[in-house]
Parts: structure tokens; sequence; C-alpha cells
């Protein structure tokens, strides 16, 4: 098993992380009912909130660092 192999599965499980967070993040919109006014405009932050945006943006910066590494051929064969 070498150096690349291992990076590109953790790139491959970052990528189906990355996908499973998006996914969990409760929507910021509400359509067409914030025209009637129902929408909160300042609604306060859960904790939950915060540390799900947290994971899902070090999520980013891992997957997007580990591309770059891995399409610029940066990695010993």
């Amino acid at each position: 098993m070498t150096i690349t192999s291992i990076v590109q599965g953790i790139w491959a499980f970052s990528a189906l992380g990355l996908i499973v967070l998006v996914l969990l993040h409760s929507p910021k919109g509400d359509g067409i009912g914030a025209i009637g006014g129902q929408a909160q405009l300042f609604s306060s932050t859960k904790s939950a909130e915060n540390t799900l945006n947290r994971i899902t943006w070090a999520l980013v910066v891992l997957f997007l660092s580990l591309t770059v590494v891995l399409s610029a051929n940066w990695l010993p064969k």
C-alpha cells in the first residue's frame, strides 16, 4: 500500500463525509413562506449548528487540499 493510495482513501472518505454533512445542514431560507413574514430573519444559532459548520469547513479544507496534492502529483508513486 503506497502513500498515494492512502491519501486517495482519505480523499474519498472526506468527499463522502462532506456530502453527508452538507445534507445534514438545515435550510436557511423558507422559500415562499418568507414572503408572508413568517420567516425569522435573526434566529439564534445553536451550538450544534456551529459544530456542524466547523466540521463541514474542516472537511472542505481537507478535501480541497488533498485534491490539489493528488492532481499535482506531488506524492511519490
